[in-house]
């Protein structure tokens, strides 16, 4: 019975009270037969003791009823203490892991849900690591509750665009992670703009005063058996990359890429610094 009843707990969704009162019924159901099973083998005995004072017959019916009524009742009861029991050691470790997977000033995911997230992330999506820009000059200015006003403030931005299956996350600091699915790259690399607009748009109160922030961002595609580890590191250093930008910028691992080629072929040639220059300058508008 203990491990059924522990079978149960393990199985069994106790965080609805439907739950609690189909617990309830089989266990009631179960106590009875075991009642009537023991009755049905200790009336033989007794009578062949003499200690039975009724016929055979009669002595069943009557053990029988007794089983149902009073056993049924009984164990009814108890089943029921025992389920609600289940019902808040199953809403307490819902909310234990709820608090263990959340971030608490932003309410965002944290870096291990999100981990976990990555690792489960099929094809058709795109790892984005933001970072807000000159953040700790931010909280020098006008101190560290000013500093978390923004992280609540981006935060709240990011979770009304990011819905369905995309996963957003607070990693730490000043730095959050998204997980975007759906469309192809250039959609996805449109929505992170169209979030990165908003929030630089979006005037956050502190202190008496009205900041406006903003963030860089770099973008790595998880496509096929590419390990999650290499789509982390290159999503760093396109953020890397958006950040010696300037900040406020979307980066999207290719043009890390690309701008490491320039690197590789200035430094093979010094001649050729001021045309591949002014040619990445053309290609993306500064």
């Amino acid at each position: 019975m203990q491990w059924w009843i522990s079978l149960q707990a393990e199985l069994g969704n106790f965080q609805q009270r439907r739950t609690i009162y189909i617990f309830a019924l089989k266990m009631s159901f179960i106590a009875v037969i075991l009642a009537v099973a023991i009755i049905l083998v200790m009336l033989p005995v007794l009578r062949w003791l003499g200690l039975l004072p009724l016929p055979m017959l009669d002595a069943i019916r009557l053990c029988i009823l007794l089983a149902w009524f009073i056993g049924g009742i009984v164990s009814g009861a108890l089943a029921l203490l025992a389920g609600y029991a289940l019902h808040k050691l199953a809403v307490s470790r819902a909310e234990f892991e709820r608090l263990s997977r959340t971030d608490m000033l932003s309410g965002l995911l944290n870096r291990r849900a999100f981990t976990e997230a990555l690792e489960e992330a099929k094809e058709d999506a795109s790892l984005v690591i933001f970072d807000v820009d000159r953040f700790k000059t931010i909280n020098d200015r006008y101190g560290h509750a000013s500093g978390d006003a923004v992280i609540v403030a981006v935060s709240e931005i990011f979770s009304s665009n990011f819905e369905g299956r995309d996963v957003i996350a607070r990693l730490g600091g000043e730095e959050f992670g998204a997980i975007v699915h759906g469309g192809d790259m250039a959609e996805r690399v449109a929505c992170i703009e169209d979030v990165k607009t908003l929030i630089a748009d979006h005037a956050i109160a502190v202190e008496g005063d009205a900041v406006k922030i903003t963030i860089s961002a770099g973008i790595a595609d998880i496509r096929g058996e590419r390990k999650k580890e290499a789509v982390y590191a290159a999503a760093d250093k396109a953020l890397y990359l958006a950040k010696a930008l300037g900040g406020n910028r979307v980066v999207h691992e290719s043009e890390w890429l690309n701008q490491t080629w320039h690197r590789s072929q200035v430094e093979k040639d010094p001649e050729v610094a001021p045309y591949l220059a002014e040619q990445y300058r053309y290609g993306h508008g500064i």
